[in-house]
């Protein structure tokens, strides 16, 4: 089974394409070797993808061949990924009242300070 269709069919990625970009660009290891989109994976296998800023580590428990339902796809893998950062820890996202327009040199600069920049 290809890696690419595997991460596909087990709903790590959305679409086959970023499947594949993903392996193309290096953002895909098995047993921590990068593979190429083509490449097999087999049961027992340690997948890990690093998409939307964090990484999956993922065990291969069963290979599908085809796009399969949630429940089903949890059944396909074991997830060793850690824990995603909690909401706090990420950054705000600055946000302007409607039709407040662009931020002045002054707002800027203070935004600029509160980001650490």
């Amino acid at each position: 089974m290809r890696v690419d269709v595997w991460i596909w069919s087990v709903r790590l990625v959305k679409t086959r394409s970023m499947a594949t970009a993903a392996c193309r660009g290096g953002h895909v290891r098995v047993n921590d070797q990068r593979v190429k989109p083509a490449s097999p994976v087999r049961p027992g296998d340690e997948v890990r993808v690093r998409h939307d800023g964090r990484e999956r580590v993922v065990v291969v428990r069963r290979i599908v061949s085809k796009r399969v339902g949630a429940a089903v796809a949890q059944e396909c893998l074991t997830d060793n990924s850690p824990p995603p950062p909690p909401r706090e820890m990420l950054m705000p996202v600055a946000r302007r009242e409607r039709g407040a327009g662009r931020p002045t040199k002054r707002e800027r600069r203070e935004l600029d300070r509160l980001r650490g920049q």
